[in-house]
């Protein structure tokens, strides 16, 4: 019985997801890829192995965070303010938690009368549950700590296995030969790396400080998973593996720069965000779709007629583009800001502590960068800073007049 449910399940998958017309060029089939004494080529049950690599990289990825990261945060200097507690409202704090975290002025209104609290008392009570609620600077750190050391390690791993390919510096090699390229061990670690750092990100997502482009790495990452395990099935190996290096090229400083500002290293932090704006915009706005798609697009079809895997392989490098564009547009964004006020500020992709006494943000409330984007001037932003020179003129007049 047990037999006979297995072989029904390996037709229906064999019938509907590995068939060889959707994977493999015209011509090839499951077959011809069989691995032999001599030749070993990308098998899909590989892949199995970039399930322990998820599972190790996330259990030291809290080692790290525990016994690394977090003594290195207060090394630097990073403390945290205190946080007022609310005082206990049983009512107040079942309407947190079941409807909403920012009520409207009429449910403020009806909670007031319900609590027999003023209308201020309860703005003030929400402000401070909702900062009890945010997450720490520390946390910050140690998850910006984290990345910045497996993108690092990532990175120069994928320099240090490319740097001898063919493929690595003209993109056309990605075709010689194809399908017929066999599987190098260094190719495959590289490989089941990638896999299991992204898994692992997707998994551990849920519990990450919640950014503001949230969805945005959610799709970034189902389509990075998607298409390191495509890629690997159909052994679009030399094109995967140059995606994946020029990924990781610009991030980790990105997470270096993070970590800057939370300690509260302006310098540092500006000069290594320039950096990172500078290598993001060249590997991904020019050299991924210059050499990398612009090979998968119109190299490939010099060797092999277009078949599905063709045009889901050439899908997912584009899904990815689309989301480099935006974040570029907000990098870009941050850039100009960073031009005028001559700093780059904090990172707001997560939620900002707010006043409890004022009800408005630490950050200018009229500022367009608090909605979205990397980072954000606390000080500096420029509707702050005409709001305070019209204020002072004010002020002047008025004291001229008297």
């Amino acid at each position: 019985m047990r037999l006979a449910t297995q072989i029904r399940m390996d037709a229906l998958l064999n019938q509907w997801l590995w068939r060889q017309e959707y994977w493999l060029p015209p011509g090839i089939t499951w077959e011809d890829m069989k691995e032999t004494e001599d030749v070993q080529y990308p098998q899909p049950c590989d892949l199995l192995f970039g399930v322990p690599c998820m599972l190790t990289l996330t259990a030291l990825r809290f080692l790290f965070e525990r016994f690394v990261a977090l003594p290195l945060s207060r090394k630097m200097g990073i403390q945290e303010k205190y946080k007022r507690k609310p005082s206990v409202k049983p009512v107040l704090e079942d309407f947190y938690t079941m409807k909403r975290k920012h009520p409207t002025e009429i449910e403020i209104r009806s909670l007031s009368a319900e609590c027999k609290m003023q209308v201020h008392q309860v703005e003030h009570w929400f402000r401070c549950r909702r900062n009890q609620d945010r997450p720490s600077i520390t946390k910050k750190f140690c998850e910006a700590s984290w990345r910045f050391i497996i993108y690092f390690i990532s990175f120069f791993i994928g320099i240090a296995v490319l740097i001898d390919k063919p493929w690595f510096w003209n993109q056309r090699e990605f075709w010689i030969d194809y399908p017929y390229q066999p599987l190098e061990y260094p190719l495959f670690w590289y490989y089941m790396l990638q896999l299991g750092v992204y898994s692992s990100m997707l998994l551990t997502l849920a519990f990450d400080v919640k950014r503001k482009d949230l969805k945005e790495q959610m799709v970034h990452h189902w389509a990075t998973i998607f298409l390191i395990t495509f890629s690997y099935c159909a052994n679009y190996i030399r094109a995967g593996t140059m995606v994946m290096l020029l990924h990781d090229a610009a991030d980790y400083f990105l997470e270096l720069a993070k970590m800057c500002n939370y300690s509260k290293w302006k310098r540092m932090c500006n000069i290594l965000f320039i950096i990172f704006a500078l290598v993001f915009i060249i590997t991904r706005l020019f050299l991924l779709p210059t050499r990398i798609i612009y090979s998968t697009y119109y190299y490939s079809m010099l060797q092999f007629q277009p078949f599905f895997g063709y045009y889901f392989f050439n899908a997912l490098l584009m899904t990815l583009q689309i989301l480099h564009v935006f974040w570029a547009f907000m990098i870009l964004r941050v850039m100009y800001r960073f031009t005028f006020t001559g700093t780059v500020g904090n990172d707001v992709r997560s939620d900002v502590e707010e006043n409890e006494e004022s009800g408005q943000e630490n950050n200018c409330p009229s500022d367009p960068e608090n909605e979205t984007g990397y980072w954000s001037s606390n000080n500096n932003c420029v509707p702050c800073k005409a709001a305070e020179n019209g204020l002072a003129k004010v002020k002047n007049r008025h004291s001229k007049s008297s």
